[in-house]
């Protein structure tokens, strides 16, 4: 067939396309197949110890047997689908579950209630075996401003509270600290307190970090900032055993310059290139980043429309860059007003009211950021942990059946076309249906054996790519 491009135009032309498209692909390279924490738990740093994640896991699944003895409690304060049609007389609630429990997984699924049944034993799972997965231990807003020499303390002792639940294996698989924030008034307490506990932590262990570990710079309003505290790190690196370029980062979206800077343009490209690679992650900020917006306390809340208009800048500014993206916390505890072992039928039932309630906000909170792409947030007291779970349980587990159906048909179809060379446009959308099964398994929601109803190999799965997955199943054809 005749063509009308010479060779050495078209090589050139193409060589130079190709030198962009790969400097794009170093800027875009996709998710991080990592894996990603459903939350991130702020704590005190002087409330820190070795032990905190079992003291946390213990204390979050109390509150889910006294305020949820069953399924059924469960989905009711959680209004979870087909909870008005479920049985209130304890007798009827044990015949049910007896008959649920003898029940396969597919059959349970006629049942009404079904979905309620599984996030409750998902739920209960996973407070008994991992209830806390990231924690930061808190130098800014959960531990205040005390004396210097207070705050010096407390660095050392937390470092060393880190040192032995390494030893102990007992801290939660991802785990960091969060320092104040390098503003002007600040940035010598910032610096001060991340240098004690690294040194502190270095010394103890030899140079070795905690799987997983992180630091967290709060407000940032600047590049200036993140390179600061870029700096910082290659000198504590320099000066102690632990290795040059271990220490990673993340930083905080919670002030309106994270989002708009001085000339109108969004920042945080900015913020990662001072980084130099170092960042990993980004959280928001509820309540700074409201009361920044001049909303008054009452309306301080996760679904502000303030908060929808940073949290798609953040996906759209930082969408493809590989780094994680959190949201914020609802500040409304499920923790009900009545204290003691002596409480009367009434003030146990009061309790209960509030944390069902308070379980309920949150819940909806975190379903919101489900449903934006959001998928971590932070909690802020141990009780929030059923809630969180159930809704990222129940998030995943609805739409289960028809994503496997989906994806097996839309794999099947794609691949004829690509194998009678017809072009497959609609790519998009199998990696939609894919990125559910990779988020799924991520969490737990999904077991391995239940991605496999897909017709996709764990291998496929993994490469977390649903045009690679088309190529290898053409190139073994």
């Amino acid at each position: 067939m005749k063509s009308s491009i010479p060779a050495k135009d078209k090589s050139r032309i193409l060589d130079t396309l190709g030198k962009a498209n790969k400097a794009f692909q170093a800027v875009y390279p996709g998710d991080r197949p990592d894996r990603q924490p459903v939350h991130t738990v702020y704590g005190g740093a002087d409330l820190f110890r070795a032990d905190s994640a079992q003291k946390m896991a213990n204390a979050a699944l109390k509150t889910l047997t006294e305020n949820a003895a069953d399924f059924t409690e469960f989905a009711r304060a959680l209004e979870l689908p087909g909870h008005e049609k479920l049985p209130k007389k304890p007798a009827d609630i044990t015949k049910l579950v007896k008959r649920f429990d003898k029940l396969s997984p597919a059959k349970r699924k006629d049942e009404t209630g079904w979905l309620a049944y599984a996030t409750y034993n998902k739920v209960i799972h996973k407070l008994c075996t991992e209830a806390l997965e990231d924690f930061r231990i808190d130098f800014e807003d959960g531990f205040g401003n005390r004396s210097w020499d207070e705050e010096d303390a407390t660095a050392v002792q937390a470092a060393q509270e880190v040192a032995k639940g390494m030893k102990a294996n007992s801290l939660p698989p991802f785990i960091g600290i969060r320092i104040k924030p390098f503003t002007e008034d600040l940035k010598e307490r910032g610096a001060r307190t991340l240098d004690l506990f690294l040194t502190a932590l270095s010394a103890r262990t030899g140079g070795k970090l905690p799987a997983n570990f992180v630091v967290m710079l709060p407000k940032v309003t600047i590049p200036e900032q993140v390179a600061a505290l870029v700096q910082l790190f290659e000198a504590i690196e320099s000066n102690t055993k632990i290795p040059k370029g271990a220490l990673k980062m993340e930083m905080m979206v919670e002030t309106t310059q994270a989002i708009m800077d001085k000339d109108g343009a969004n920042p945080l490209r900015r913020f990662v290139l001072a980084s130099k690679g170092r960042m990993i992650a980004t959280a928001f900020g509820t309540y700074d980043y409201t009361a920044a917006n001049n909303i008054t306390a009452k309306y301080q809340d996760m679904g502000h429309a303030v908060c929808d208009f940073a949290h798609m800048t953040m996906k759209v500014a930082l969408g493809g860059t590989g780094l994680w993206l959190s949201d914020g916390a609802t500040n409304v505890m499920p923790i009900g007003p009545h204290r003691g072992a002596k409480l009367t039928p009434k003030q146990r039932a009061e309790n209960k009211a509030v944390v069902h309630r308070n379980w309920k906000k949150a819940f909806d909170h975190t379903r919101h950021s489900l449903w934006k792409g959001l998928y971590q947030g932070w909690d802020l007291n141990p009780a929030q942990f059923p809630m969180r779970y159930a809704a990222v349980y129940s998030f995943f587990l609805e739409s289960y059946d028809d994503a496997a159906a989906r994806l097996k048909a839309f794999v099947e179809r794609a691949a004829r076309a690509t194998l009678t060379s017809d072009v497959f446009d609609d790519a998009a959308t199998g990696q939609g249906l894919l990125n559910y099964f990779l988020r799924g398994l991520n969490c737990g929601a999904i077991s391995e054996q239940e991605a496999l109803a897909t017709g996709l190999t764990l291998d496929e799965i993994r490469s977390r790519s649903f045009l690679k997955i088309l190529e290898g199943r053409r190139e073994r054809r």
